[in-house]
């Protein structure tokens, strides 16, 4: 009996460690942050978490916060995702882990955490920002490449935010493009003998651009250079 009160007192003691060191690494993760020194914020934060099995909520998302600022993008995302799932800062947190994920040069999942974040908190403006910001940039260095089909998606991932101007920024932006594609093919084919197929592949482009830049117009009737080059694409179809 007395080998197992010892042994119990043993076990009590090695916890009452275990739970000082976990405090300590809390306050000193609290220290370095309130310091700005984000990387031993984390470096702590993270210890601390790790021993208590990431129950603190509040701390959870402090690390994720300095992992980001310390340019930790995959732990950022880590702890972001943890925030999320316990529900803390929700909508910071998928802002968060989406500049993370920006960061780490990855499209795909950048676009749906947006999205999530968007069905969670629709209509946020730091997640919009965010959105058209990158999609829009992403789809002008990809049209200028060439890749006209990968360039029309990354338009279109703007099109599910409320802002109106953005929407109406990325039609005219599609509407743009497919007119100047078959501008090109109009202008190349000066060949009188293969000038119909070319002109039926001229509008083919021109039919995109006309729906894209419809649309344009639908969300703003003042924006006269959708308008001009709407005329322009009616009478080349008209053609």
């Amino acid at each position: 009996m007395k080998k197992i009160v010892l042994l119990l007192a043993f076990c009590l003691s090695i916890g009452n460690l275990f739970a000082q060191d976990a405090d300590k690494l809390r306050d000193e993760g609290d220290a370095a942050l309130k310091a700005k020194n984000y990387a031993e914020a984390f470096t702590k934060y993270d210890g601390f978490l790790k021993q208590t099995n990431n129950e603190d909520a509040d701390r959870v998302f402090n690390c994720a916060f300095a992992a980001f600022q310390a340019k930790k993008y995959e732990d950022a995302v880590k702890y972001y995702d943890l925030a999320i799932q316990k529900n803390k800062n929700v909508d910071d947190a998928y802002t968060g882990k989406a500049m993370a994920l920006r960061n780490l040069n990855k499209p795909a999942e950048f676009t749906a955490t947006v999205e999530a974040g968007l069905k969670v908190k629709p209509g946020d403006a730091n997640l919009e920002k965010l959105l058209y910001g990158y999609c829009m940039k992403q789809a002008q260095a990809t049209q200028k490449a060439g890749k006209i089909a990968d360039a029309e998606e990354l338009y279109k991932d703007v099109l599910i935010v409320s802002n109106p101007k953005y929407k109406e920024n990325a039609l005219y932006s599609l509407g743009a493009m497919y007119y100047n594609e078959g501008a090109k093919i109009l202008a190349a084919a000066t060949d009188p003998a293969k000038y119909e197929a070319e002109k039926d592949k001229a509008d083919v482009q021109m039919k995109k651009a006309k729906e894209y830049m419809e649309q344009a117009v639908a969300l703003n009737a003042e924006n006269a250079n959708a308008k001009k080059i709407l005329d322009s694409i009616n009478e080349t179809l008209a053609k």
